[in-house]
């Protein structure tokens, strides 16, 4: 896990590249969080040339590092762009390549698969790229197991997120694996931003405008969240709405791009991640206060969404403990604890 700052985060830009995912990453990884007292990551712009003419030619990028910053990336964000049938320039292909040989984690926005797949690092290997290029990318990459209906696709060491604004999906899954959930809610609540949805949700949500009555499902989600540790279920919720389960399964698939069950299911799990992150030991507790019920859930719901165990978690999220002080043989006598410097003696 990232350190305070020391882990270096170094977004590539190349030729056309968009600046929206550009701006993503700078948001989520490259400001500075008074908020929290530290920073997260050391974050780094690089791009290949001194002058980058960016997507469209909206606007030149200037006066950032070149790709040598990319040899010392804890984590590389390779260049994406609308133009993917252009191949790539080899020397940046080779960047990222020395960047996974050496055990950079790597990550893919949008188009940012293509490059990923034409550095040869995807053959066999799952991946999500924007729908409308999916057909494409089969084409081009039969080899990778491309799942084209899904927002973001983590598979360990590289990760791709779908489309534009899943960027920003991917990003806070990427610091909720680095830093833990409370983090994660700290940073998407800047950004005015949901803090967590699931990776396996469909890339395109439509969203009509609402008939009257407004059909919005935020104020059934805003209570739902007070009351997660109760044992609340798809009809309590669809009761709430004043629809049927059908209905509301509908809703939540439209505008969610998820089904009921699973969006109450990972705000739970969320829950109990924040729990256990703020110092709570007792699963039972843990499992009681998030709604998941028994700590035999907890921990099968736990390693379903974070691959940790809650005592894995704990040790990695959790609040630090105070060192335990040396075992006493007590056959020695008694110790004593001088209040005035705090020293102890037998």
């Amino acid at each position: 896990m990232p350190q305070g700052s020391s882990h270096r985060v170094v977004l590539m830009v190349d030729e056309n590249s968009n600046p929206f995912e550009m701006s993503c990453a700078i948001e989520v990884f490259g400001l500075p969080r008074p908020e929290l007292g530290r920073d997260l990551y050391d974050f780094r712009l690089c791009a290949a040339e001194p002058l980058t003419r960016m997507r469209d030619g909206f606007f030149t990028l200037t006066g950032v590092a070149g790709l040598s910053a990319a040899e010392e990336a804890d984590t590389l964000i390779v260049p994406n762009r609308p133009d993917t049938e252009v191949p790539r320039a080899e020397r940046v292909l080779d960047v990222v390549r020395r960047a996974h040989a050496r055990g950079a984690r790597l990550v893919g926005f949008c188009s940012g698969a293509f490059t990923l797949a034409e550095a040869g690092l995807l053959d066999g290997r799952r991946a999500a790229c924007h729908w409308m290029w999916a057909e494409a990318f089969h084409s081009r990459f039969p080899g990778v197991r491309l799942e084209p209906d899904v927002l973001f696709v983590d598979d360990g060491d590289i990760l791709t997120a779908s489309g534009s604004a899943s960027a920003l999906d991917l990003g806070l899954h990427i610091v909720r694996r680095d830093h833990g959930a409370e983090i994660a809610n700290h940073v998407s609540r800047r950004l005015v931003f949901a803090a967590h949805r699931d990776g396996g949700q469909r890339q395109f949500v439509e969203r009509p405008v609402p008939d009257v009555p407004d059909e919005s499902l935020g104020p059934l989600l805003a209570w739902a969240q007070e009351r997660l540790g109760e044992p609340l279920t798809v009809a309590d919720l669809a009761a709430r709405a004043a629809v049927s389960p059908a209905t509301l399964h509908r809703r939540f698939r439209t505008q969610l791009g998820t089904t009921p069950l699973a969006w109450l299911t990972g705000e739970r799990v969320a829950l109990a991640c924040r729990l256990i992150e703020r110092g709570e030991e007792r699963l039972d507790v843990v499992a009681a206060r998030s709604g998941l019920g028994t700590a035999a859930n907890l921990r099968a719901r736990l390693r379903r969404e974070t691959g940790l165990s809650p005592s894995d978690y704990r040790r990695r999220f959790g609040p630090p403990r105070p060192p335990l002080l040396p075992a006493h043989d007590a056959s020695s006598g008694p110790v004593t604890i001088s209040p005035r410097r705090g020293t102890v003696s037998a």
